[in-house]
């Protein structure tokens, strides 16, 4: 398998390639030069474990590391986390949840982030090279990526956050890791700020390749790759549960559209998906779009799901490449256009646009009355972002097709927002309690790419 840009003037690279890239040279989003059929191995896969499921997967996308080298690399990942299942299906009433945070970090981020970390050391224990790391985060992807890296050898990663505008407990996760590889830097900023300047550094390719940066964001291959699996699995665990099912609605809360996309993909290979529901809060510019079909950047809305608090949803652009029917001088005009007005549109004119997706938002209120009203009936406790998904879920639910909704983080690291909806419940977990009170470091810079650079240049190795 090869890959190659949205943009048109990158082809032909390995997966390894692409890996260390992970923003591509021209500015746009790596893909695969082809999507595989699996449509023949569904019933084979069906008795998987969520280990060997990931083999065949990915195996599929990776020809540059050996059958045995991939398989260490994705049983090691894997056997971090808490459930045997990985990421198990919970029936909680009539309702279908996948739960993904049962990961070190208690985040669906997790489920990519440890195979990326262990992939990138593999490829540098290959080459004897070294890695900088560079990644913004709104919440999750930050600790994730650093749990996925902290103390491995030849890495150092460097992690932005909006400053005050994570939860408390996210940034906690973030800031009480002390490995000297580590940098946690505080943007005084939006998410959005924090991913402009990603992608600005990124841009230099001199000072890229000098300093050899690489990404852990969603703009990274790897993490679309390994967020396929799940959508696979989610299905096999409902036809377990539910044998006559044929089709499933996935109903995805989303800000940089990375999960949603990986399971768009995973319908393009065959798996029977019938619409995928996509969830936003406030931020709702992926909701305006799949409803009109103009993408209009807005203000960034600061809401009790900060991890979609986004406007610019950086994996769109892969959806896009599709959805113009793979014309990377459809997509530079497109996003020339976004990039110069903040706004670009396109014309509804396959039936890919309105049969695929739908979209819907919720409030900060709806966010809070979805938590309130799934504890109140069947005394499950979903974090804020899960809440969005439920409540927009409902709106498309049918009778026919069962719906599976993503849940993206254990809802103890969303304290405040439970508590808000629920007084006289604690959402609470023991990995997260025992980092109240541990020494915090950190770093604070403004919204300047020229700083951002001084301080890779000074804090790497």
């Amino acid at each position: 398998m090869r890959y190659k840009s949205t943009r048109g003037q990158v082809s032909n690279i390995s997966f390894t390639e692409a890996v260390l890239m992970g923003l591509a040279t021209d500015g746009g989003l790596l893909l695969p030069e082809s999507v595989p059929q699996v449509s023949e191995h569904l019933e084979a896969w069906q008795s998987l474990s969520y280990a060997d499921l990931a083999k065949k997967i990915m195996a599929l996308y990776i020809d540059d590391i050996t059958e045995a080298e991939l398989g260490e690399i994705i049983d090691r990942s894997y056997a971090t986390f808490t459930d045997e299942k990985v990421t198990p299906l919970n029936k909680v009433g009539e309702t279908y949840i996948l739960e993904l945070f049962h990961g070190p970090t208690l985040a669906f981020k997790d489920v990519a982030l440890q195979f990326l970390g262990n992939v990138f050391e593999h490829i540098l224990s290959k080459s004897n090279g070294e890695l900088n790391i560079v990644g913004a985060t709104s919440g999750d992807t930050g600790s994730a990526a650093i749990a996925g890296v902290r103390g491995k050898e030849n890495i150092n990663i460097f992690i932005m956050f909006p400053d005050g505008k994570t939860s408390e407990l996210q940034e906690l996760q973030m800031t009480s890791v002390l490995d000297n590889n580590v940098h946690n830097i505080a943007v005084d900023g939006s998410f959005d700020d924090c991913q402009a300047l990603l992608k600005s550094v990124f841009s230099d390719l001199s000072f890229k390749e000098k300093y050899q940066l690489g990404a852990v964001n969603s703009v990274n291959w790897a993490r679309i790759l390994a967020q396929i699996v799940y959508f696979f699995s989610a299905y096999f665990q409902l036809k377990e549960q539910q044998p006559q099912t044929e089709a499933v609605d996935f109903c995805v809360p989303t800000g940089n559209f990375g999960d949603i996309f990986a399971g768009y993909l995973a319908r393009k290979m065959g798996l029977p998906v019938d619409r995928l529901i996509l969830a936003t809060n406030a931020n709702d510019i992926l909701t305006r779009f799949f409803k009109t079909g103009k993408y209009e950047r807005g203000d960034v809305n600061f809401t009790h799901s900060p991890a979609m608090d986004i406007q610019v949803s950086s994996n769109f652009e892969r959806y896009l490449y599709y959805a113009l029917d793979g014309s990377s001088e459809k997509v530079n005009e497109f996003m020339g256009s976004f990039a110069n007005t903040g706004a670009a549109s396109i014309e509804f004119n396959t039936p890919s646009f309105d049969q695929q997706f739908v979209a819907g938002s919720a409030s900060n209120e709806q966010t809070l009355s979805a938590i309130r009203s799934i504890y109140e009936s069947e005394g499950y406790i979903a974090d804020p972002h899960t809440a969005v998904g439920l409540h927009v879920g409902k709106q498309f639910c049918r009778a026919e097709v069962p719906v599976i909704h993503l849940s993206t983080a254990h809802p103890a690291k969303f304290d405040a927002a439970i508590k808000l909806a629920l007084p006289e419940v604690d959402a609470v977990h023991p990995t997260l309690e025992a980092l109240k009170g541990l020494e915090t470091r950190k770093s604070k810079l403004k919204v300047d790419e020229e700083a951002l650079k001084t301080f890779i240049a000074e804090n790497r190795g």
